[in-house]
């Protein structure tokens, strides 16, 4: 059992930055992939980002030059570090957390954080 808990999220202005945060607890440590996905009103969860264990990155077009996504696996907490906000990046924002343990796979969700970017 995985708990994520996201913060950070808020209201910025076009060109603003914001950084989530999603911090896990629970038994399993060393989460396989941590990934933020969004979703905008009337639109389909995509994800945004995504990290493995081994700080293996891939990230969605969209975001590309902007986004980045880092893990602490210390602290077991992940971050979105977001810049050069754009009206269109305004979404709750997800923390997902999936892997395997041992033969059993697992995928966590958090609770999501509101994102508005807006002048």
């Amino acid at each position: 059992q995985v708990q994520l808990v996201e913060s950070g999220g808020g209201l910025v202005q076009p060109g603003g930055s914001l950084r989530l945060s999603c911090a896990a607890s629970g038994r399993i440590s060393n989460i396989n992939v941590i990934g933020w996905y969004r979703q905008a009103p009337g639109k389909q969860r995509e994800l945004v980002a995504a990290i493995t264990s081994g700080r293996t990155t891939n990230y969605a077009d969209s975001v590309k030059g902007r986004f980045t996504i880092s893990r602490d696996n210390v602290k077991n907490t992940a971050y979105l570090q977001m810049n050069s906000l754009k009206p269109e990046d305004t979404a709750v924002y997800y923390c997902n957390a999936r892997g395997i343990v041992i033969t059993t796979p697992y995928n966590y969700w958090g609770q999501g954080t509101q994102v508005t970017v807006s002048s």
